[in-house]
């Protein structure tokens, strides 16, 4: 069953702003433009998410169903052998964020825009996680979202969209022709019971990547590349 979550609180602080910004001196300047971002934007954040509860009907090799919808990755399927349901999800900063803008001259004031759209959408994932953790009690979970791996590309948005149904309808979050989100500032992927955390970074060779949240670890990968049903 599909739930929208639309009414998500938000708190938005200078000296966390400046801690994701990352850039040394000039702390003055820093707090002041961040402090008349937020005055910006908190009047208009309103990040918002959608999910569904959603059975696992059939497994193959590469492949899962959820929900009648095909699924195609090995990681994927390996993840969910042991579980017989998923929550599918799409959060997002929100239009009204989305479409909040600074000149594009002012470089250092649109890095900070961005940062703070990233902490509205985080806002709207912790949310969404608390919520399922408190509705459901799955115990731990771990999530995938298309895209993170070559093994579930970023094509399967579609797929993935189409188990929730109408997401622009329901939170006002599109596809483009290319499967990116709009409002950028969204994500989207599937969140499932797992007796050890699972990061799609473990399995990804690029060390240099900015979001990185877990080493990667070429054990744990040999190991998803042998494993068969």
């Amino acid at each position: 069953m599909l739930e929208v979550l639309d009414n998500i609180p938000v708190t938005l602080e200078p000296e966390t702003v400046m801690k994701r910004l990352r850039v040394r001196g000039r702390e003055a300047q820093m707090e002041e433009m961040a402090r008349e971002l937020i005055d910006i934007a908190l009047p208009v954040a309103r990040p918002r998410a959608v999910y569904a509860v959603s059975p696992i009907n059939h497994r193959t090799d590469n492949t899962v169903d959820i929900d009648g919808v095909r699924l195609t990755s090995r990681v994927l399927r390996i993840n969910l052998d042991k579980v017989n349901r998923v929550f599918a999800y799409v959060a997002t900063c929100g239009r009204e964020m989305h479409e909040l803008t600074v000149p594009s001259t002012d470089v250092l004031k649109a890095y900070c825009l961005d940062i703070i759209k990233m902490m509205v959408l985080g806002s709207a994932m912790t949310y969404l996680t608390k919520y399922i953790d408190n509705r459901y009690r799955p115990g731990q979970m771990s999530h995938m979202n298309p895209g993170s791996l070559a093994d579930w590309p970023l094509t399967q948005q579609k797929e993935l969209f189409s188990i929730l149904g109408d997401v622009e309808a329901a939170i006002g979050v599109t596809l483009t022709d290319g499967m990116a989100m709009v409002p950028t500032k969204s994500t989207s992927g599937i969140y499932f019971a797992t007796e050890i955390r699972f990061e799609s970074c473990q399995l990804c060779p690029n060390e240099g990547c900015i979001g990185r949240r877990a080493p990667y670890d070429p054990d744990l990968a040999k190991q998803y590349q042998t494993t068969t049903t």
